[in-house]
């Protein structure tokens, strides 16, 4: 079957649309269920060639307040650093996070504040 360019431009959004992005000095709030690493490759910063690194990805089930089916993809490791003490036994899953990205390129950086969530009935 051959697809027409409507089709595979409609699935690469759909595909595009599962990843949060966030915009600077924007807060966005998210609720995570479950994380893993993944290895990716980058271009250094410096050098502008090919670096393998660790991204570490959350699922996403409410955004903003929203319940949503969607991934939150770490690169830099100074935004990770943020994460690192929730991730033990998924103690994030107790807790919203509000990200704010404030700047862009390299030289951004990023408030992260966190909200203990009501214990489930």
């Amino acid at each position: 079957m051959r697809l027409t360019r409507l089709e595979v431009l409609r699935t690469a959004t759909m595909l595009l649309m599962n990843y949060i992005a966030l915009a600077p000095g924007v807060p966005t709030r998210m609720h995570f269920t479950d994380s893993y690493l993944i290895d990716r490759v980058v271009a250094d910063k410096d050098t502008g060639k090919p670096k393998p690194i660790h991204s570490r990805v959350f699922w996403v089930d409410e955004l903003n307040g929203e319940d949503v089916a969607r991934t939150f993809s770490i690169l830099s490791q100074k935004l990770a650093a943020h994460f690192e003490p929730f991730l033990k036994n998924q103690e994030f899953q107790k807790y919203d996070f509000i990200i704010t990205q404030m700047g862009d390129g390299y030289l951004k950086d990023w408030n992260v504040q966190t909200i203990l969530r009501p214990p489930v009935a």
